[in-house]
C-alpha cells in the first residue's frame, strides 16, 4: 500500500500557482512546496508540470533546481519525475560513478514490473539518446555485464501461472551450481533473467524446502567479488523485495552517517507502491518505527519532505 496522503479535490492550476509563489521573489517557501508535491500523485505531479510550463513558460524542476539545495532539492525533484524517468535518471547516476556498486540497477531491474521496465528503457533513451542496455554494457565487464545486461533487457512473464515441475528442476539446479561453485554460468543467468517472479519464488521455495536453508544463505561468500555481490542483490530483490527494501533502509540509517541518498531512493520509488508493508517490515524488524527513525536521522525541510512521503503530518 501507498503511503502519501492525496486530497479528494484539487486545482492543479491552483497548485501551479502556488509552486510559483513559493520560489518568487528572495526567499523560497519550502514549507508550501512540500505541502502541494508532497500530497499529489504521480497523475498529477506530471499535470501541475505541464500547467507550470504553459502558464509561466518555464520547467518547474528547473526552477525548483535553482531555489533549493541539498538533500532537501534531490528528494523533490527525484519525486516531481515521471517514475520512469526519475528509473532511468537514477541508473544513469550509477553507471556514472563508476564503482562496482550496482544495486540500483538490479533494483530497477528486479522490482519493477515488465511493462514498466520497458517504459524505463524508452525514457532513458529519450533522456540520454543511448539505450539502456548498451550503456550497462559499456560501464561494466565480465560476468557481471552478462548477468546486468540480461536483466536490464528483460521482459518475464507478469501472469500468476507457475509450472512446479520446472521449478524443482530449477531449484535443483541452482543448488548444484552453488555447490559447484559455478554461478557464473548461462544456465544461472538464463533463469534469474527470463524467468517470471512467481516461477522463481516457487524455485526458491523448492529449494529451501530440499536444502532446509533459503538460497541466500547458501550463496558464496561474496567478499569483494562484484560478480557474486551484484547476484546475491538479484536473488534478494527477486525473492521478497519488501525484505530487500527494508534491509535498504536499515542499512541506510545504522551506519556511522546516514545514506541520505538511499533512505531517499527507497522512500521516493515506493511511496506510490509499497512502502507501507515496508515500513511495517522496518517496525517488526528493528522495534522502532520509520518515521522514528527519520526524525532522528534527518533534519529541516528534507526531514519534513521524507515525513510527508511516509504519511505523517509535519
Amino acid at each position: 500500500m501507498a503511503t502519501i496522503i492525496v486530497p479528494k479535490r484539487i486545482s492543479i492550476r491552483d497548485d501551479a500557482e502556488a509552486l510559483r509563489k513559493a520560489c518568487k521573489g528572495l526567499g523560497t517557501d519550502e514549507k508550501a512546496i512540500i505541502e502541494v508535491l508532497g500530497h499529489r500523485n504521480a497523475i498529477q505531479r506530471r499535470q501541475i508540470r505541464q500547467a507550470y510550463e504553459q502558464i509561466y513558460e518555464e520547467d518547474l524542476i528547473k526552477r525548483l533546481e535553482k531555489r533549493l539545495s541539498g538533500d532537501f532539492e534531490r528528494a523533490v525533484c527525484r519525486w516531481i519525475l515521471d517514475p520512469a524517468d526519475r528509473d532511468g535518471l537514477l541508473a544513469n547516476s550509477e553507471l556514472r560513478e563508476s564503482s562496482d556498486e550496482h544495486s540500483v540497477l538490479v533494483e530497477i531491474s528486479c522490482t519493477r514490473s515488465s511493462e514498466e521496465l520497458m517504459g524505463i528503457r524508452r525514457a532513458y533513451h529519450a533522456r540520454f539518446k543511448r539505450s539502456l542496455e548498451e550503456e550497462v554494457a559499456d560501464h561494466t565487464k565480465g560476468d557481471t555485464q552478462k548477468l546486468l545486461v540480461a536483466l536490464v533487457s528483460a521482459f518475464r512473464y507478469d501472469g500468476e501461472e507457475v509450472n512446479a515441475k520446472l521449478a524443482k528442476s530449477e531449484a535443483k539446479d541452482l543448488h548444484e551450481a552453488i555447490k559447484d561453485k559455478k554461478l557464473n554460468t548461462d544456465d544461472v543467468i538464463r533463469i534469474l533473467t527470463t524467468r517470471s517472479k512467481l516461477q522463481l519464488r516457487a524455485t526458491f521455495n523448492f529449494y529451501r524446502e530440499e536444502q532446509d536453508a533459503s538460497i541466500n544463505k547458501n550463496l558464496p561468500n561474496k567478499s569483494k567479488n562484484e560478480f557474486l555481490e551484484t547476484l546475491c542483490i538479484t536473488v534478494r530483490c527477486l525473492q521478497d523485495p519488501k525484505k530487500y527494501f527494508e534491509k535498504v533502509l536499515r542499512d541506510s540509517i545504522k551506519r556511522f552517517g546516514t545514506d541520505d541518498d538511499a533512505l531517499t531512493r527507497v522512500i521516493v520509488t515506493r511511496a506510490e507502491k509499497d512502502l507501507k508493508e515496508i515500513k511495517d517490515l522496518y517496525y517488526k524488524r528493528n522495534n522502532v518505527r520509520l518515521e522514528e527513525a527519520v526524525d532522528k536521522h534527518t533534519r529541516g525541510d528534507y526531514e519534513d519532505m521524507l515525513l510527508t512521503l511516509l504519511g505523517s503530518e509535519v
